[in-house]
C-alpha cells in the first residue's frame, strides 16, 4: 500500500514500494518540474541512510535522466540540506528518499519545488494527476546529465552560520560540550560537521550513517535513554537527537533529562522573541506552551493544519518570524522555509551563549504542560471518517477547529484528532496541566468515537 499526500509518496519497501514504482514517480516529477520552471530541468537528489536508500536513489536518478532531466546527486544528507541547495543552486526541484520518523522497512519520496519548499496542495494535486499518464521517455541523445556534488552540506552549514542573529564566534567562545544522537541516519555526517566548525567539544552516538537504527527513529523522550546517560557521563551542556532525515531536533538537558520534542519549538520561539517581535505560527497539534510564550511577548499567534507545507503557507501569509511543529521541527525564515535541524541547533546554542545559564534553568522558566499521544490503526478511510464524525457530534457545543480533523479546546486543555498523512492511523493528541487530565480527555474521546 502506498500513502500519497502533500508529504509525498510513502510505503513499506517490497509491499507496494519498489524501484519500478519509484522510477515511474520520479519520471513524472521530472515532467512536472519542467512545466513549472519552463524547462530549467535540473533536480537535486538526496537520501537518508536506510538499507533501501541506494537502490531507490538509483531508480529516482534513472527516471529523471531518462526524461531529459539533469541530476545533482548529493547522496547522504539531511532533508533541509537538499531544500537549501535547491534554492541556492537554482534547481527546478528536489527529491529526498526518506521516510523520516517511520521504521526502517519504510521509505518514501519527499518532493521539493523550485522555490526550495515542499510541494503545496495545488502542486501535489497536479503531480498525482499525472500518475496514470504514460511517461515521455527521451531518446538516448536527449538524456539528462548526472553530477556528483560533495559540497552541499558545507553550503548549508555556511548559510546557517551566516544567518542574522547567529554569532559563531560567541558560540565558540563558550566552550560548550554536546552529545549528539543522529540515529545512524541521514544527518550522521552533517550534524557532527556543523558542531566541529563551531569548535564544540562533542561526543557522538549512533552517527555512523549505516541505517541501522539503534533506537526507535522518532526522537521522543522515551527513545533517548542512551543519549540521556551519555550527557550525564560526559558532563555535557546539552544533548541533541534527531530523526533519520535531520529536520527535527529533540533536546536532553545538562542534567540528562529529555525535555520532550514539543519543547524544541518552545525554546526556539523564546530565543527569537527575546530579541525580535513578530508573529508565531505552529500547527494544531503543537503544545500550548508556544502560545503562552507568544502571549507573554505580546505578539500574534496562529495555528495551521498539520504538515510543513501548511505551516509555511501560514507563516508567509502572517509574516511570521518563527514557526514550526511540536515534533521537534523549527522553521526559521531567516534561513529557509522548512524544518531545519541544523538551523534549530544554531538558534538554541546562540540562545544558551547569550543567556549564560544552563539549559535546565531556561527550560524550568518555560510554561509546561503534559501531553499524551496515541494512535489507532485504521482498517480503512471510512473507519477514520466515522470516528471523526462521532467526535464532532459529541462535542458540537464546544470550541472546535475543523480545519484539519477536529481540535477541541476547553480551558487549559485541548485535544486534536486527525488522520495521519504518513501512516494508516488516526492520531489522538491531548494536552493539559496534568497527565491525569490529559488522559481523561483521551479516554473521553475514545469512548465517544466507538
Amino acid at each position: 500500500m502506498l500513502i500519497k499526500s502533500v508529504s509525498g509518496i510513502r510505503g513499506i519497501v517490497g509491499d507496494g514500494l519498489d524501484p519500478a514504482v519509484i522510477l515511474n514517480f520520479a519520471a513524472k516529477f521530472g515532467e512536472l518540474t519542467s512545466s513549472l520552471t519552463k524547462g530549467k530541468n535540473k533536480i537535486i537528489v538526496a537520501r537518508d541512510s536506510r538499507k533501501s536508500g541506494i537502490a531507490l536513489k538509483n531508480a529516482v536518478i534513472s527516471g529523471l535522466l531518462g526524461t531529459g532531466i539533469d541530476v545533482i546527486d548529493i547522496d547522504l544528507a539531511p532533508t533541509p540540506t537538499l531544500l537549501y541547495n535547491v534554492k541556492k543552486l537554482n534547481a527546478s526541484g528536489g527529491i529526498v528518499i526518506t521516510a523520516s520518523h517511520n521504521p526502517s522497512q519504510w521509505n518514501a519520496l519527499k518532493l521539493v519545488g523550485p522555490s526550495g519548499e515542499f510541494l503545496n496542495k495545488k502542486e501535489a494535486k497536479k503531480f498525482f494527476s499525472l500518475e496514470k499518464e504514460n511517461v515521455s521517455w527521451k531518446p538516448s541523445k536527449d538524456y539528462g546529465k548526472l553530477e556528483i556534488n560533495k559540497e552541499a552540506i558545507k553550503k548549508h552549514i555556511q548559510g546557517v552560520l551566516s544567518t542574522p542573529g547567529i554569532n559563531p564566534e560567541l558560540i565558540k567562545s563558550k566552550g560548550f560540550k554536546v552529545v549528539l544522537d543522529c540515529v545512524n541516519g541521514g544527518a550522521s555526517e552533517a550534524f557532527p560537521e556543523f558542531l566541529r566548525i563551531l569548535g564544540i567539544e562533542m561526543q557522538t552516538i549512533f552517527c555512523d550513517g549505516s541505517g541501522d537504527f539503534k533506537r526507535i527513529p522518532e526522537p521522543r523522550s522515551e527513545n533517548l535513554t542512551v543519549l540521556s546517560e551519555k550527557v550525564k557521563e560526559f558532563g555535557a551542556d546539552i544533548g541533541f537527537a534527531t530523526d533519520p532525515d535531520g529536520d527535527r531536533i529533540s533536546i536532553v538537558s545538562n542534567e540528562g533529562m529529555p525535555i520532550g520534542e514539543e519543547y524544541t519549538i518552545t525554546l526556539a520561539t523564546q530565543a527569537v522573541l527575546s530579541k525580535n517581535k513578530g508573529a508565531v505560527v505552529v500547527n494544531l497539534s503543537t503544545t500550548k506552551s508556544v502560545e503562552d510564550i507568544a502571549n507573554r511577548a505580546g505578539v500574534p499567534f496562529y495555528r495551521s493544519p498539520v504538515g510543513e507545507a501548511n505551516v509555511v503557507k501560514m507563516m508567509k501569509d502572517k509574516k511570521a518570524i518563527i514557526g514550526g511543529e511540536g515534533n521537534g521541527g523549527v522553521i526559521n525564515p531567516e534561513i529557509q522555509y522548512t524544518r531545519d535541524g541544523i538551523g534549530a541547533m544554531a538558534l538554541i546554542l546562540q540562545y544558551l551563549a547569550e543567556a549564560e545559564e544552563p539549559v535546565s534553568h531556561i527550560i524550568n522558566s518555560l510554561p509546561r504542560y503534559k501531553m499524551i499521544k496515541e494512535a489507532i490503526k485504521l482498517e480503512s478511510d471510512d473507519k477514520g471518517n466515522e470516528f471523526l464524525e462521532k467526535i464532532k457530534n459529541s462535542n458540537k457545543n464546544k470550541n472546535l477547529d475543523l480545519s484539519d480533523g477536529i481540535r477541541i479546546t476547553e480551558n487549559n486543555r485541548w485535544a486534536h484528532i486527525r488522520k495521519s498523512g504518513t501512516e494508516p492511523i488516526l492520531r489522538i493528541i491531548a494536552e493539559a496541566t496534568t497527565v491525569e487530565k490529559a488522559r481523561a480527555l483521551i479516554n473521553t474521546i475514545l469512548r465517544q468515537g466507538r
